[in-house]
């Protein structure tokens, strides 16, 4: 799947020997119960890897009874909110066979505890096979009530600005006209989320030439529906200040995330315009700029 192979070699490497290891062993039990014995300790049996390759069935082959599980580079955590829906569960009653797992106290927790009151935890995931679970199981955004969020967050991050992980960071979004982007917008989140699950948002993540593997800017994605509009957007841990230095360095990180969200996710060219009524270019502040809100807007970078 084109979300894994964003992943740095040695994850890959990692996830594709812990898959061949328990396929063969399970191969090697199967074999000795079905011969009447079992093996020694210390003993190696032949495995046929043919028959072996024949009995994988990932989720494309069988959504259903599949076998083997991918794994993402790291977990992650859905979490929705609605007005429309505030004291109840998710509207969807397939999620009901999801485990669900209580909310976690990361740094920052308490003072965002009155905004997550109203927050629902809806399932967390760190394989391929159980996010097409989940994703094959929630409402599209196309179909959510106004003023709803979808959040997909890395497991342990909160999102909030006052969580630790949030807190220095910013956001790359673009707002879009609902009446001409409702055929439009559930293509978008899931190329979103797939982008984020894959780690394909910053280049440093996956480049093979880096000395030591470098914690990836991005935290979460959002989709947000509004009365007139939906919104998109991609939460980083840290955010330009203009100080120069190291910190043109992040910038050029920062505006390649934002390049890739608009041109290989959300399928615009680099140089075409997208603002007009209700709609915005792709646009990124910091978190502690957008509080400014009506005193001062703030440093934006546009793409």
């Amino acid at each position: 799947m084109s979300s894994v192979s964003g992943l740095p070699a040695p994850a890959l490497q990692a996830s594709q020997a812990a898959i061949n290891a328990a396929l063969a062993e399970n191969e090697i039990k199967e074999n000795g119960r079905a011969n009447g014995d079992e093996a020694e300790p210390g003993e190696i049996q032949e495995v046929d890897m043919q028959q072996q390759a024949e009995n994988i069935r990932t989720v494309f082959n069988d959504p259903t009874n599949f076998n083997v599980k991918h794994p993402l580079y790291s977990p992650w955590t859905l979490w929705f909110d609605s007005p429309a829906t505030k004291g109840r569960n998710l509207p969807q009653t397939p999620m009901s066979s999801f485990p669900q797992t209580p909310l976690l106290q990361t740094p920052g927790a308490a003072a965002a505890q009155g905004w997550m009151e109203d927050i629902k935890r809806v399932i967390s995931f760190d394989s391929v096979e159980e996010f097409w679970g989940l994703y094959n199981n929630i409402v599209p955004p196309s179909q959510l009530p106004q003023k709803a969020n979808y959040y997909l967050f890395k497991e342990g991050i909160i999102p909030a600005w006052e969580d630790e992980a949030n807190k220095n960071g910013g956001k790359w979004s673009i707002q879009l006209p609902k009446d001409k982007n409702r055929n439009n917008v559930d293509r978008m989140w899931l190329y979103t989320m797939l982008a984020a699950i894959g780690e394909t948002f910053d280049p440093l993540l996956s480049n093979p030439d880096a000395e030591t593997p470098s914690q990836s800017l991005i935290t979460g994605v959002i989709v947000s529906t509004r009365p007139q509009f939906y919104r998109l957007s991609i939460w980083t841990r840290i955010a330009p200040t203009g100080a120069g230095g190291d910190d043109d360095k992040l910038r050029e990180r920062i505006e390649s995330v934002g390049r890739h969200f608009k041109m290989n996710v959300l399928g615009y060219s680099d140089s075409q315009k997208l603002s007009g009524p209700l709609a915005t270019e792709v646009e990124f502040q910091s978190h502690k700029d957008s509080e400014k809100k009506g005193k001062q807007s703030g440093r934006k970078i546009v793409v």
